[in-house]
């Protein structure tokens, strides 16, 4: 059949491809008048589209009886060639289905009456069911028929459709520069054709090579542009692009969005009766289920997705299936699962080349041969899963760096053992700066959670403080020390933030009248979306800071000068302490982690009693004698026994686990005690280094650079106008207040300054830490708005609630308004870690500010109004508890 343009045939076909909805409307019409006119073949080909057409649009039945009646209408009319082309479109049909033998069978019959391009295509339509059954070595034989053979006949529209389909096996083979190739020239085609569909098909198999390559800003970028088109289109492609997504939220570390799009994926595949993806959706739903510890769900799944593989032939994606059921089952019930049975799983892995699985097939089976006192065994599947460390994707590196490792252990080799785990974080920390986006680099460390406590335990084994110390800081807020990505002046960014604001301003005055919100609730859910996808994307390719090495401890003691640094560590439910004093490093072991994860739940509660001046008689004093024990118990836990190391020095305190929201002023060892919190050694350096001259205070802080005071204060918070303006007044310059402390204005004045203080309510966002917020005059000032400053406040004093409060990742990874600002490079912030209602803290605040003005340190400043403060009530008390200070100490600008 002519290709040309003139050719109505050829049109319909090439419409099909572009916009199937549109020849949904166009080709009946044409068939209709086919057939009277007595023209088969053109009817058949009309068929045929109409066919392809319902297999993007419609359902499958509808697309199977479409290309049904173009074989029998291409028959009638003596038109074998017709027929065969009907069959090949016939058996992409019966392979979406699931059913793999009809669709072989059809491309069986099809081959005999094809010539030339038309038997280069049944080729291809080989290939995709050979690619379906994970058997990449027959459909790359079938695909090397096909592709010359197109490019000769100048057949382009089949020509894009192979290649695309082609760099998936490329992409399956870890070929990813030929995949990549294959995609930008199939790019190019659609281009050329006008093939809108066949586009977003091509950008979605871009997403899908740029996750398995581990560039996950870029895969991000290409399966949204490819699901805005699907969406558009109406096409049921768009199952796959949500797979795809799935699997790299997965990868990222982002359970709970892959939960989300998982069961969207089974949903969808369901609504549009895709087989063959169905399987596919459950396994992607039973690894998440497992992640989240949803074990039994995971087993049910994974069986489920199992069965379904069995019955489409598809035997490597079963094997993928039953291994998920198996791992899931072991975390159950390790005891129920043989070692066997899990050594078979990473053998079939293997051979189906799902190598990432097959590596943590091993290392379970090496988990569960140790545990029965197997150790040959278990060294053996150490062995075969560390072969895997030098290729692949970064994770599956890392997993099987682990393993090298713990061989290394096995065989005795410590030394070597620690090379291979820190070659692992290595290789974690060059995946993790690819990242970009905050979220994305604080998730991510998951994945490295496993080798840095492996580290962390052999340390503490050799009893050297100072790898114990090492190993602690390899473990901890790392993303933390690598700049956010995205550049400042954003003007989309910029616009989607100021959208978000007006309607949380909205939402706001809806709820003060008494009027439905669930409109604007919608919107703003879609706002924080668009930008957290926005963000993730463009934060490919900014430049980042070089991730720091852990701080060595003769320069972290060097620093220090008169101060101590107390970093708490938690290794199989135990606390330790490492202390650095005077350059000497010392280790404790502090005692179970279960009691003091029970003391510390108790503080919060005691001091929100406290904090209420309208309680019942008796409740405050009930509360204060709560927390008076409660804070005598934790003090003996925790400080009492490095007394003799710290003496009465000011502290430096890096906080972990449990410990990381602790108002560290309620122990009586750290009661008026100058005292800064860091998520890390490294970090609390970093800053220190960069602060500036030391000025010899009391609290060994360092004076800042030069820079303007910021006093401002948002909506709706009691006294927040008053704190904010006797703030200003003490350093004798204009307060932001009501309408004028407006976001950009605020922005524009935390931009460089040397003191900021802002009093407004906190809102800690409940799924995703980067809206977590302050309230200002015209809605949320959020993290994403932090972000976009070009020089940090070197001081920062959140009166809000909640503001000080971090939200823990795996690894001690943190998020949150207060990480945000010690990652840009903020010096010293002091905020409260506690909901504490939103009570009046002017007292405080202004005691000190106060001292700030008089030329204490931070630290030193907000002990001391602490002190002040707390002999006035127990609400006082409560409230000045909560604040802590944050980074390295620091005084204001002179």
């Amino acid at each position: 059949m002519s290709q040309s343009p003139s050719d109505p045939g050829a049109e319909l076909l090439r419409l099909a491809e572009s916009d199937p909805a549109r020849l949904m409307s166009v080709a009946a019409g044409v068939a209709r008048r086919a057939r009277a006119a007595g023209d088969l073949g053109l009817a058949s080909v009309a068929a045929r589209a109409l066919g392809i057409a319902s297999l993007h649009v419609t359902d499958l039945p509808v697309a199977a009886r479409h290309l049904r009646d173009a074989i029998r209408l291409a028959e009638r009319a003596g038109a074998p060639e017709l027929a065969a082309q009907a069959r090949l479109r016939l058996s992409f049909v019966r392979c979406v289905q699931g059913r793999m033998e009809q669709a072989l069978g059809e491309v069986d019959r099809a081959v005999p009456d094809l010539r030339g391009a038309g038997r280069a295509r049944a080729e291809a339509q080989r290939a995709v069911i050979f690619n379906h059954l994970r058997r990449p070595d027959e459909a790359l034989a079938a695909y090397r028929l096909a592709v010359p053979a197109l490019q000769q006949a100048g057949d382009h529209l089949w020509l894009q459709r192979v290649l695309s389909n082609r760099a998936i096996v490329h992409g399956y083979r870890n070929a990813f520069a030929a995949a990549e190739h294959d995609l930008h020239e199939a790019e190019r085609l659609c281009r050329r054709l006008g093939l809108d569909l066949s586009l977003a098909i091509v950008w979605q198999n871009l997403g899908w090579i740029c996750a398995h390559r581990g560039d996950v800003p870029a895969a991000l970028r290409y399966l949204d542009l490819a699901e805005r088109r699907f969406r558009r289109l109406g096409t049921h492609q768009l199952c796959w692009t949500l797979a795809d997504r799935t699997e790299l939220l997965l990868s990222a570390g982002l359970i709970a969005e892959a939960r989300e799009a998982a069961e969207e994926t089974l949903a969808e595949f369901g609504r549009r009766k895709r087989k063959v993806g169905l399987p596919e959706a459950r396994l992607l739903l039973a690894r998440t289920a497992y992640l989240e510890g949803e074990h039994e769900q995971a087993v049910r799944e994974a069986r489920r997705a199992a069965l379904a593989f069995g019955r489409q032939r598809r035997t490597e994606w079963a094997v993928l299936a039953r291994f998920v059921a198996v791992r899931s089952a072991a975390a159950l019930e390790p005891g129920r699962v043989s070692v066997g049975r899990v050594e078979r799983c990473a053998d079939e892995l293997a051979a189906a080349r799902w190598l990432g699985s097959e590596v943590e097939a091993r290392m379970l089976a090496a988990r569960l041969a140790a545990a029965r006192g197997w150790r040959g065994r278990a060294r053996r599947q150490l062995r075969l899963a560390a072969r895997r460390r030098r290729r692949g994707p970064a994770i599956q590196r890392v997993q099987a760096w682990h393993a090298e490792a713990l061989v290394r252990l096995a065989d005795g080799d410590r030394r070597g053992a620690k090379i291979a785990l820190r070659t692992a974080l290595r290789v974690h920390d060059e995946h993790r700066a690819t990242l970009g986006a905050t979220d994305l680099r604080a998730h991510a460390s998951g994945i490295r959670v496993g080798a840095a406590e492996l580290g962390l335990r052999t340390a503490l084994r050799d009893g050297r403080p100072e790898e114990v110390l090492a190993w602690a800081e390899q473990g901890r807020a790392r993303h933390l020390l690598m700049r956010p990505a995205r550049p400042p002046d954003d003007p989309r960014l910029a616009g989607l933030l100021g959208r978000l604001r007006v309607v949380v301003a909205g939402i706001q005055d809806r709820r003060a009248s008494g009027e439905s919100t669930a409109g604007l609730t919608e919107r703003q859910v879609a706002l924080e979306r668009e930008i957290r996808d926005y963000c993730r994307h463009h934060a490919e390719g900014a430049a980042l800071a070089t991730l720091a090495a852990p701080v060595p401890p003769r320069e972290l003691g060097r620093a220090l000068g008169d101060r101590a640094l107390v970093e708490f560590l938690h290794v199989d439910e135990t606390m330790y302490a490492v202390t650095v004093v005077e350059g000497r490093v010392r280790l404790r072991e502090l005692g179970p982690l279960g009691p003091i994860r029970s003391l510390v739940e108790r503080v919060p509660f005691a001091l929100r009693r406290m904090a209420r001046r309208q309680s019942l008689p008796g409740s405050q004093d009930a509360a204060e004698l709560l927390l008076r024990g409660t804070a005598d118990r934790l003090d003996a836990l925790l400080m009492r026994p490095l007394a003799g190391d710290v003496g009465d020095r000011p502290l430096v305190v890096v906080p972990s686990g449990p410990v990381q929201a602790l108002p560290w002023s309620v122990l009586p060892s750290c009661a008026g005690r100058p005292l800064c919190l860091s998520p890390s050694a490294t970090l609390w350096h970093a800053g220190d280094q960069a602060g500036g001259t030391r000025t010899g205070d009391q609290a060994g802080g360092t004076r800042t650079g030069g820079g303007r005071v910021l006093a401002a204060a948002g909506p709706g918070l009691p006294g927040a106008r008053a704190e904010a303006e006797g703030v200003a007044s003490i350093h004798a310059v204009p307060a932001l207040v009501d309408e004028a402390a407006r976001t950009e204005a605020v922005l524009a004045a935390l931009d460089g300054a040397g003191l900021a203080h802002i009093a407004a309510h906190g809102h800690v966002h409940p799924t995703n830490p980067l809206f977590s917020s302050l309230r200002l005059a015209d809605g949320p000032l959020t993290v994403y708005d932090l972000e976009r400053l070009r020089r940090p406040p070197r001081i920062v004093i959140l009166a809000a609630c909640d503001s000080g409060r971090f939200v823990v990742r795996p690894g001690d990874e943190l998020l949150g308004l207060s990480a945000t600002l010690l990652a840009l490079g903020t010096r010293t912030i002091v905020a409260p870690v506690l909901s504490i209602l939103d009570i009046e803290s002017t007292t405080l605040m202004i005691a000190l500010h106060k001292l700030l003005a008089a030329g204490h340190s931070t630290a030193a400043a907000l002990a001391q109004a602490q002190r002040q403060v707390a002999g006035e009530d127990l609400a006082a008390y409560a409230v000045a508890a909560g604040f802590v200070c944050m980074g390295a100490d620091s005084t204001v600008p002179g």
